[in-house]
């Protein structure tokens, strides 16, 4: 199966946990390709397969800055994405306790208003949890390819 990547980051560790993901559904024989954010628009959803967001909060709670003309763009051209299997990996960190979170939660939002089909629970790494976003995203991430990957062959 097909798998893009979409990274919204800051400081490079949503781009770090992607990698990881990637070369760990690679393993399992999945063709996957991760994307930055910078430059993305909506079309980028016409492309096959399943599609994981991996983005980091910013700020007041915001997509981090990489993340923001791609979020505009969906929210402006309101691509129809029912069918499209997606994801979201979200990190955080508590200590920001009214944000935490929040870009992945801004994401799901706005991929379920595009009807796009969430597939599992959205991941949520807590920076001050004590365990490695990408080890906690890896464990996810091959849980979600094998729920994603007969919701991808039938789009």
């Amino acid at each position: 199966m097909q798998v893009s990547i979409l990274v919204g980051t800051m400081t490079g560790t949503a781009e770090l946990v992607a990698g990881d993901v990637k070369k760990a559904l690679e393993g399992k024989g999945h063709s996957v390709e991760v994307l930055l954010m910078d430059n993305l628009k909506a079309e980028v959803f016409q492309r096959p397969g399943a599609f994981l967001i991996c983005t980091s909060t910013y700020g007041q709670g915001d997509v981090p800055d990489n993340a923001r003309d791609f979020f505009a763009d969906l929210q402006a051209a309101k691509p129809d994405l029912t069918g499209k299997p997606a994801g979201i990996i979200g990190l955080g960190d508590t200590t920001y306790q009214d944000t935490f979170n929040h870009g992945g939660q801004q994401f799901e939002a706005l991929l379920k208003s595009l009807n796009a089909t969430l597939v599992g629970e959205r991941m949520q790494h807590n920076a001050s949890g004590g365990t490695l976003p990408e080890e906690d995203a890896v464990a996810w991430a091959l849980d979600w390819v094998e729920q994603a990957e007969p919701l991808a062959k039938a789009a």
